[in-house]
């Protein structure tokens, strides 16, 4: 743990720090010193904080999204290719030129994943921190939890919403005799929540924000799975976490749903169905087409108008007139 602990320090110090310097602010607005209520909107604040932080990093994840549908019809055409063919030539012949189309066309799909992996340090040291100021002898009461004073952290761990303190857990609720209802009902809710905003997020993003190209092949298969898969995953983690843990997936999962609708209202992919309902809503204040419909427009634009006379057309000579004979 010693090892972990020196490679998590710069996050849980961050994350303590932050949810100190908001827990101070709304300590000094008006809000209970040791309310529960205090402590939730600190940790959604600090969601905020980190969310804004990672900006960058999901419009390169939209980036890669993208380019990973529009080169969709190449890597169905590779994988035709090479289909079939299983021994070890080909399988390296195929990556090598599946990775020299993702260096053609700028794409990384690790990209994809990068923000929520970003997250990680952070929901660990979190984690971490309502485990151990949540359930030990007094240590970090006496001695504090890097930026959090020893009076913050007894009063982290005493705060509670709805009768629910910030380090109860569903499972441990569940097994307890007799089992705490008032936690299996808060955890509960917020697993439901939590899984619904992942859930949706995704379903939005398959509905209206994918081209028709990329609606089949591996690509649209992997993103079925993601579907279904990520929200299970919530639902495993969802029963293990702490509230606290829960209330700051939660609120990044929503954050998560709104920046995408969003982006898919305002910025949608080329070819799909959102750039269509854009361009009827532009339509509508007479605003010009973007995105697929505009480089259709362009192009019409550009055909010759006018019959075509082909290669072989001369200009008409004038008639010389004939001198007469003196």
């Amino acid at each position: 743990m010693a090892f972990l602990d020196a490679i998590m320090w710069p996050f849980s110090w961050a994350v303590s720090f932050i949810l100190s310097m908001f827990h101070s602010v709304l300590s000094m607005l008006g809000l209970p010193t040791d309310s529960g209520w205090n402590w939730t909107i600190s940790i959604v604040l600090l969601v905020l904080v980190v969310r804004i932080i990672l900006i960058p990093l999901f419009v390169r994840q939209i980036k890669s999204q993208r380019g990973m549908q529009i080169i969709q019809p190449e890597i169905q055409k590779l994988q035709a290719k090479y289909k079939g063919k299983k021994d070890p030539v080909s399988r390296q012949q195929q990556a090598a030129e599946q990775q020299a189309l993702f260096k053609k066309h700028k794409v990384n799909p690790f990209m994809t994943c990068l923000p929520i992996l970003a997250q990680m340090p952070i929901f660990f040291a979190l984690f971490w921190m309502l485990n151990r100021i949540g359930r030990t002898n007094g240590e970090y009461q006496t001695d504090g939890y890097y930026a959090l004073s020893p009076q913050e952290v007894v009063g982290f761990s005493s705060s509670d919403i709805f009768g629910v303190g910030m380090a109860d857990i569903f499972l441990p609720a569940v097994q307890s005799d007799p089992a705490e209802v008032n936690v299996l009902v808060l955890t509960s809710v917020m697993i439901v929540m939590m899984v619904g905003a992942q859930f949706f997020t995704q379903k939005q993003l398959m509905s209206k924000n994918m081209s028709e190209a990329a609606l089949q092949g591996q690509f649209a298969q992997t993103q079925k799975m993601m579907l279904y898969v990520l929200p299970l995953v919530f639902v495993v983690g969802g029963v293990n976490f702490p509230v606290g843990v829960l209330i700051y997936w939660t609120a990044t999962n929503f954050w998560t749903l709104g920046q995408q609708w969003w982006v898919i209202r305002n910025n949608p992919t080329p070819g799909s169905l959102a750039e269509k309902e854009l361009n009827l809503r532009r339509a509508a204040k007479g605003l010009p087409p973007v995105g697929e419909e505009a480089r259709k427009a362009r192009e019409e634009a550009q055909k010759p108008s006018g019959q075509h006379k082909g290669h072989t057309a001369q200009p008409k000579k004038k008639k010389k007139k004939k001198k007469g004979r003196r």
